[in-house]
Parts: structure tokens; C-alpha cells; sequence
């Protein structure tokens, strides 16, 4: 895992909506022009986002440096890593060729930055409790619940059954009635989703292992037996960004995979035929001639 150091533009970001109204404008400066930045003077900089030098100073301090040359140097550090590239917000005069930039580049750079945060020992027992269950079940609403509906069309794949009940009180009912050799994997990317908390804590009281899946700390992950914390970087003010959602989802795959790679040879061999079935259907090649070669 890369030092933070080595990211000081993703800490930025991430900063920036907890930021004062005029720490912010230094901070849209230096998101702006990261590659300038470390070239400019003290005054330079608060000239150029229309604040005090001392603001300045208080800035540097607020994203975690020692003062105004430690920002360049960091900020040079980043540059040299290529962790991100811009971060700004969109703004309401970007043409259509800037807001895609901007968003593909947005959300790259939070991939990265999860990726390199994710702890991958987590993940392993995490893969351990599912290999073993013999029913998952998936809680989560809104964009979360979306994530959970993805993962009931994935692990199913894996011989068991799988559901990913849609409302509370579908939830709660699933989670009252699951018992010991069963697996829950809860997510909310507040953590604190309440429904979601309290499914959770039901379910592993009744004997189920629970996998907390969530952007950052709280009630959620204090709730389940294992933790993934898959931070992302969402600073922006005029779109809803997508990353925390894709975030999970390639956690999901990332799950999903490595259970299947852990199955019997016979289960991945059912889960080819499937899949050249399912070919068929879509208009690819029928299903007796992808097994015969013909």
C-alpha cells in the first residue's frame, strides 16, 4: 500500500465537502492545477483562490501538512505517483467533452484509491464464510440495495441459494429466520443504513455469519463478524456520484470469484454449461455445438 503521502490529492478530495467555505477555494485551486501549484509562491496561491496567506497556511494544515513547502512537496510527490489527475467539481460552464473527462477521471482515481485501502485479509475470511454457507443472504436498500440485488444474480452460480430480500420488512423476517451455517453479507455505504444495522445484528444473533460491506466505520461493520471497508472519493456538488456503488460491485465480483475458484472442479464445469447454454439464448452459438466443437 502506497504511503498517503503519495496521495495527497485524493486526501484533498475526499476533504474537501468537510473543508471551511475559503479552505475549499485553495483546495479547488490546487485540484485544478496540482502539476502549478508547487511552483507558486505563498501569495501566488492566495491570490489565485481569493484568500488570506494565513488561510493558506490553515489550509495546508487542515489536508495533513507541515505547512506551505511541505504542500508543494507533497503535492509533487503525488504528481509523480500519477495517482489521480483531476478531481475538481463540475462546474455549471463545463462542456460535454469536460464533464466526461472529469467523471471518468473522478472515478478512476476512486477505484484506485479503494483498491489500494481494501484489506485483503478481510476479503480472504470473508471467502471462507461463504465457501462454507449453505444459504447467503444479501441486505441492502437504495443504491446498496442495488449492489445486493447484483450479488443475488451472481452467487447463485455457486450451488447455493441466495436472496436479497427488498424492504424492511422482508429483511427482517429473513434475517429472524436465518440460523447457524448461514451467511449474510450486509451493505450500506454509510454504515448506519438502520434497517440494514439492525437485519444484520439479528441475523448473527440467530447464528449466522454476517459480512459488513461499507464505506467507512460504524454501526454496520461494529454489527458483522467480518469488516470490508471500501473508502471512496466522492466530493462533488452537481451530480450524484456512482463510485461507492461500483466500488461494492467489484467487491462483489471480487467475492464472487474467489469462491468459485474454491469450488469442486464438477461445480465449475456446471457453471460452464450454463453459461454456453445461456450463449444460446442470446444468439450465440447453440449449446450442443459449443460442447461438440461442431
Amino acid at each position: 500500500m502506497a504511503a498517503i503521502d503519495d496521495n495527497l490529492l485524493e486526501v484533498i478530495a475526499r476533504r474537501l465537502p468537510d473543508l471551511r467555505k475559503s479552505d475549499r477555494r485553495v483546495a479547488e485551486v490546487v485540484l485544478e492545477r496540482p502539476m502549478a501549484v508547487p511552483d507558486m509562491k505563498l501569495a501566488e496561491l492566495a491570490a489565485a483562490a481569493g484568500v488570506s496567506e494565513p488561510t493558506v497556511i490553515r489550509f495546508c494544515t487542515a489536508v495533513g501538512c507541515a505547512g506551505f513547502r511541505d504542500l508543494g512537496l507533497k503535492l509533487a510527490r503525488s504528481a509523480a505517483f500519477a495517482r489521480t489527475t483531476s478531481h475538481a467539481a463540475i462546474a455549471p460552464g463545463d462542456n460535454l467533452d469536460t464533464v466526461v473527462t472529469k467523471i471518468f477521471d473522478f472515478n478512476l482515481s476512486s477505484l484506485t484509491w479503494a483498491r489500494s485501502h481494501l484489506d485483503v485479509a478481510s476479503i480472504g475470511t470473508a471467502v471462507d464464510i461463504l465457501q462454507a454457507a449453505e444459504r447467503i443472504e444479501f441486505f441492502g436498500f437504495g443504491a446498496s440495495g442495488i449492489v445486493a440485488r447484483d450479488a443475488q444474480q451472481k452467487f447463485p452460480l455457486l450451488g447455493v441459494p441466495c436472496g436479497a430480500p427488498g424492504d424492511a420488512h422482508q429483511m427482517y423476517i429473513t434475517a429472524a429466520m436465518m440460523r447457524r451455517g448461514d451467511a449474510v453479507v450486509a451493505i450500506s455505504n454509510t454504515g448506519s443504513t438502520r434497517e440494514v444495522v439492525e437485519a444484520a445484528a439479528l441475523a448473527r444473533q440467530r447464528g449466522a455469519k454476517t459480512i459488513g460491506i461499507s464505506g467507512r466505520d460504524g454501526p454496520l461493520l461494529e454489527q458483522c463478524d467480518v469488516a470490508i471497508k471500501i473508502e471512496t472519493l466522492e466530493n462533488t456538488d452537481l451530480y450524484t456520484p456512482t463510485v461507492s456503488r461500483l466500488s461494492a460491485m467489484v467487491v462483489i465480483d471480487i467475492l464472487s470469484t474467489a469462491v468459485s475458484l474454491a469450488k469442486p472442479e464438477e461445480q465449475r464445469e456446471r457453471i460452464v454449461r450454463m453459461k454456453t447454454g445461456l450463449s444460446a439464448l442470446r444468439g450465440g452459438p447453440r449449446a450442443a455445438d459449443a460442447e461438440t466443437g461442431a
